[in-house]
C-alpha cells in the first residue's frame, strides 16, 4: 500500500504555529504586492474570499484586503520540512519527496513492524501533529495515483482509504477533472463527449478515447479504471530528482517565472547536495495552458549539483521555450539526471577550483538558510544582475515552491 501524506497549507500553518494570534485569521505567505510578488501559501481562512497559492499578491490583497501578509522563510520550511521527513523514514525507507510538503510512502513492507498502512497513515499524522505541531493530510491506497487523490479529498486535516477491492466505487462518482492532465481544454472536450465524471471515462471504449484524444487517451483510460504501476523511489535510488509546480493561475510573465524557475532550482540543488549527487543532464518541464506539455533536457560537460550552474542551463531553456511566441504556463518544472560518480580532475586547474569553490559555497549557503531562514543570505550576482538587484527580485518573487496548490 502507498500513503500520500501532504501538509495542509504548509507555509502558512508552520507561521501559525509560531504565532499563535495569527490562527483563524486571514494569513498570506507571499512576495511583496509592489513587484510581482506571487501568493506561497493561503490559510485556509483567507481562502474563502477567492485567494489561493500561486495568485499574483496584489491580487489577493484586492480580494482580501484586511489579510495579513508575511514573506516566506524558505529556509525554516525546508527545516520543518526535514523534521517530517525524519517521522516518515521511521515507518520506511521509500519515502519519496514531491516538495517540501508532500510525500509518497511505500509501506508494504512494513507491516511486521508497524502494523496495517492505515495504522500506520494514522501513526503518522499523530506524530506530526504531537512532535511538529502541524496538521498533515493523507491517503492510503494501492498506488499513487489513487493515494494522492485520496489525501485531498477531505482537506484540511483528511484521512481517506481507498479500499484496493473498491477502486472503481471510490473514483466513478469524481468529477474528471480529479484525472491527472484534464485541465479546462480537455474538460471541456470531454463535455462534448458527454463526460464529466470518471466513471464515465471508465464507461468509455479505449479505442474511442484514443480516437478523440491520441496518446493522452490511453492514459485517461488507465488511471479511470484506477491502474498507476509508478513505484516509490527515494532519493537515494532515483535516476533523476526534480521540482514542479503547478501554477493555480497560468503564467506569461518571464521574469516571474524565471523568479519560480530558480526556487525550483534551489530546491533541487539543495536534494542532491544532501545526498551528495550529481549529475550531467539538467532537464526542463513545461506545460502550457492548452495542457500541451514539453521537456527539454541539456547535458553538461561536467557532472554538477551546483545550483548555479544548474540554473543558468535551465534558464537557457525556459527562453528557447517561451522564444518563439509569448505563452500561458501552467506547469513549470526542472531537475538534474545522469548520476555519476566522483567528479573527473579537469585539465584546467582554474577551472576546477572555481568550480569546488562554488559548490562549497553552495554548501555553506544550505547550512545558514537551514539554520536562520532564506533571509540571511542572498545570491552575490545571478545572470549577471548585482547584489542588490538580486535581493530585491528575490523579494518580489518570494512566491514559494513545490506545487502550486497546497
Amino acid at each position: 500500500m502507498i500513503l500520500h501524506v501532504d501538509m495542509d497549507a504548509f507555509y502558512a500553518s508552520v507561521e501559525e504555529r509560531e504565532r499563535p494570534e495569527l490562527v483563524g485569521k486571514p494569513l498570506i505567505v507571499g512576495g511583496t504586492p509592489q513587484g510581482r510578488g506571487v501568493v506561497a501559501a493561503a490559510s485556509y481562512a483567507v481562502r474563502k474570499f477567492g485567494v489561493h497559492s500561486a495568485m499574483p499578491t496584489s491580487t489577493a490583497l484586492r480580494l482580501c484586503p484586511h489579510a495579513i501578509l508575511l514573506p516566506p522563510r524558505m529556509g525554516f520550511y525546508a527545516e520543518v520540512s526535514e523534521q517530517i521527513r525524519a517521522i516518515l523514514e521511521r515507518y520506511t525507507p521509500l519515502v519519496e519527496p514531491l516538495s517540501l510538503d508532500e510525500a509518497f510512502l511505500d509501506v508494504t513492507g512494513s507491516r511486521l513492524l508497524f502494523g496495517t498502512a492505515v495504522e500506520i497513515g494514522r501513526r503518522i499524522k499523530r506524530e506530526i501533529l504531537e512532535g511538529v505541531r502541524l496538521v498533515a493530510s493523507v491517503g492510503a491506497a494501492p498506488n499513487k495515483f489513487l493515494a494522492k487523490i485520496a489525501s485531498d479529498l477531505k482537506k484540511p486535516d483528511g484521512f481517506v482509504v481507498v479500499d484496493p477491492d473498491r477502486v472503481h466505487e471510490f473514483l466513478d462518482p469524481l468529477p474528471v477533472g480529479r484525472l491527472w492532465g484534464v485541465g479546462r481544454a480537455t474538460g471541456q472536450a470531454l463535455e462534448q463527449l458527454g463526460i464529466r465524471t470518471i466513471g464515465d471515462v471508465r464507461a468509455m471504449p479505449l479505442e474511442t478515447l484514443q480516437q478523440h484524444f491520441g496518446k493522452s487517451g490511453e492514459h485517461l483510460w488507465q488511471l479511470a479504471h484506477g491502474l498507476d504501476d509508478r513505484p516509490v523511489v527515494p532519493d537515494r535510488e532515483a535516476k533523476s530528482i526534480s521540482h514542479e509546480t503547478t501554477f493555480a493561475v497560468d503564467l506569461d510573465d518571464r521574469d516571474a517565472l524565471r523568479a519560480w524557475l530558480m526556487e525550483l532550482t534551489e530546491q533541487v540543488g539543495r536534494r542532491l547536495r544532501r545526498h551528495d549527487l550529481r549529475g550531467r543532464t539538467v532537464q526542463l518541464k513545461v506545460r502550457f495552458a492548452d495542457f500541451h506539455t514539453i521537456t527539454r533536457p541539456k547535458t553538461l560537460q561536467e557532472p554538477t549539483n551546483i545550483t548555479g550552474e544548474i540554473w543558468r542551463t535551465a534558464a537557457e531553456l525556459l527562453e528557447s521555450c517561451l522564444a518563439p511566441r509569448p505563452q500561458r504556463i501552467r506547469l513549470l518544472g526542472v531537475g538534474l539526471a545522469g548520476f555519476d560518480g566522483p567528479r573527473r580532475v579537469q585539465q584546467s586547474l582554474f577551472v576546477d577550483e572555481e568550480r569546488q569553490k562554488q559548490s562549497q559555497l553552495d554548501r555553506a549557503a544550505d547550512l545558514i538558510r537551514d539554520r536562520f531562514g532564506s533571509s540571511a543570505l542572498h545570491r552575490g550576482s545571478v545572470d549577471g544582475a548585482t547584489r542588490e538587484q538580486w535581493k530585491d527580485r528575490r523579494e518580489e518573487r518570494r512566491g514559494g515552491s513545490g506545487r502550486g496548490g497546497e
